[in-house]
């Protein structure tokens, strides 16, 4: 039997911001379904920071779990032995655009593809949830934000932060009124949206008050439907 294809893309929050707390982390294990599962870090993002790889061991060494990570910016290993190997990818969050122009030199965006079909849960935090869709929006660019094409392993458009940053929301809300498409996955910090195969399963939420929506516009009106929630923290 084939195991289900499965996406978590946190809005924001996590080990970054609170190394050791784990709550969301433990949920992405989990969805593995393996007792003691591999699990790879991809900060390309950050271009390899330290203490961003330092908070994502504090965290899951903690975890019942087996971490590693990969660097870009040192000697980078056998990507397809690596990716192979691995139950869970995270990916961090930082510049999306120069993530991804450095995954695909390096052809690892066709390696990600074919774990994430043998059922490899893909998650990641800010870039790291936007790169799996089909667009992405995001603050690559110093001035303002913008759509960019991801990795299109899900169809639409995602946009993370979405009520923590305060051009977010109106941004997206602009980019609908234009009609650059037709709806857009936003979600708050504090939240992921789980999709398994390719649709939209649970919003998971690790701190209160929070949700992910599918925000479209219906005539002059823009709309926020949530997706039903399970509450983790």
């Amino acid at each position: 039997m084939s195991k289900p294809r499965q996406i978590i893309s946190i809005g924001g929050g996590g080990f970054g911001r609170n190394p050791g707390e784990g709550i969301v982390e433990r949920y992405i294990l989990e969805q593995t379904k393996k007792r003691k599962p591999n699990i790879c870090f991809i900060p390309t993002a950050t271009g390899d920071l330290e203490a961003y790889k330092l908070n994502y061991y504090a965290t899951f060494a903690s975890l019942n779990c087996v971490p590693t990570h990969l660097d870009f910016f040192k000697r980078t290993p056998d990507l397809e032995k690596l990716i192979s190997s691995q139950d869970a990818i995270f990916v961090g969050g930082g510049n999306t655009k120069s993530m991804l122009a450095v995954w695909r030199d390096w052809g690892l965006d066709k390696i990600l593809k074919k774990a994430y079909q043998k059922g490899t849960v893909m998650s990641g935090v800010s870039a790291g949830a936007i790169c799996w869709f089909e667009k992405g929006i995001t603050d690559s660019w110093a001035d303002e934000l913008k759509i960019m094409d991801c990795l299109d392993f899900v169809s639409g458009v995602c946009c993370p932060h979405y009520d923590e940053e305060p051009q977010r929301r109106p941004t997206v809300h602009k980019m609908l009124k234009r009609k650059l498409f037709e709806a857009c996955f936003a979600i708050d910090g504090g939240c992921a949206l789980h999709l398994i195969d390719e649709k939209p399963y649970k919003a998971v939420v690790f701190n209160k008050r929070k949700n992910a929506f599918e925000v479209t516009k219906k005539n002059t009106k823009i709309n926020e439907k949530p997706f039903s929630k399970l509450a983790i923290y």
